[in-house]
């Protein structure tokens, strides 16, 4: 019995010396990463419903991690899209102003460039994310709520391949980890790592059925950000909108039966240079809370405004080399009217 409750007190104390060493490791590695990762902080234009000013000033709070001695920023679309200053913040305290240079909503992801370089920037590694498998344990750094670099701990739960379970019709075509990792409010856009402090993931969203902090969390992979922002050309549209269709398309009058209704256009944008004009008033139709009287893209590139041509829009834009005119066809106070304008990576 002795013996048996000796060899007991051996295998608790071992266990604990290896739950001690792996927190210690972890402690460690947060340490190196944790200079890489950056809060971000927006302002923008926004009509609120019951507000006399029209449109009222909204700060926006995110996450980031930078990935370049070039001053290269990664981090989630919705954090940054309609913008109109983003200000990104550093472990030492200091804040540089930046500018969205590529963005891809329907994958909520987005590469910001900053004015300048901070002092002794520490970019942080991307990871081939294709090597991550489900139940290696990741952690997530961000600004959950405001409190900056707050550090969670889960496993990949689950590998969302595009087109295939995806609980986000808007990012069908995305491919996702899902973790059980806490995130929150400001969490978004921060960075997901391996145990060995590699990006594998960029925190994209949380899938809840209250307000509370139980859900799915989940990031885009480090492998679909490359791909998308860092390997293909990419844009900023600067737009947030809704697409039309059946009903909704027919209660707004669309001579065709697809539109992108523009609710919020981000200053410096590409469609801000087009001229593109943002909604001016909180409205309900069939249930939806929209912002109407602003314009409806109907095509691009004579490409119509839909969810199955977003690929081919991209595609057009892409294959422009600099300076070349951007067609847009919109719909502004029931008339057919064109924009154009030049496809540049800076304002």
């Amino acid at each position: 019995m002795n013996i048996f409750l000796a060899g007991v007190s051996i295998l608790v104390f071992s266990l604990s010396s290896i739950a001690v060493v792996s927190a210690s490791n972890l402690s460690e590695v947060f340490q190196q990463v944790k200079q890489s990762v950056v809060v971000i902080q927006t302002v923008q234009k926004d009509v609120v419903a019951g507000s006399t000013k029209g449109s009222v000033t909204m700060e926006g709070l995110g996450s980031g991690v930078l990935i370049s001695n070039g001053g290269m920023v990664l981090t989630a679309a919705h954090v940054v899209q309609t913008a109109d200053e983003i200000l990104v913040g550093f472990p030492n305290g200091e804040s540089v102003p930046a500018r969205v240079i590529g963005s891809e909503p329907a994958a909520d992801v987005a590469l910001l460039e900053l004015a300048a370089l901070p002092e002794n920037p520490h970019p942080a590694t991307l990871a081939d994310s294709d090597t991550a498998q489900i139940g290696d344990e990741v952690f997530v750094v961000g600004a959950p709520l405001g409190l900056s670099y707050t550090l969670t701990v889960g496993h990949i739960s689950a590998r969302r391949l595009p087109n295939v379970n995806t609980i986000y019709s808007t990012f069908a075509s995305v491919e996702f980890f899902q973790t059980d990792a806490a995130i929150n409010l400001g969490n978004s856009g921060g960075p997901m790592f391996n145990m060995a402090g590699e990006v594998i993931g960029i925190v994209s969203q949380k899938a809840s059925k209250t307000d509370g902090h139980e859900g799915l969390g989940f990031a885009v992979t480090s492998n679909m950000a490359k791909k998308l922002l860092l390997e293909e050309k990419s844009v900023w549209s600067g737009v947030y909108g809704y697409l039309l269709t059946g009903d909704m398309a027919k209660a707004l009058n669309l001579p065709q039966s697809t539109g992108f209704l523009i609710q919020r256009v981000g200053r410096g944008s590409l469609a801000a240079r087009a001229g593109i004009r943002a909604g001016t008033i909180p409205a309900t139709i069939n249930g939806v809370s929209l912002t109407v009287g602003g314009d409806i893209v109907l095509d691009v590139m004579g490409i119509p405004a839909s969810s199955e041509n977003h690929a081919k829009i991209k595609k057009a834009m892409s294959q422009l080399g600099l300076g070349g005119a951007i067609t847009i066809t919109i719909l502004r106070d029931g008339k057919k009217m064109v924009l154009d304008t030049q496809r540049m990576l800076s304002p």
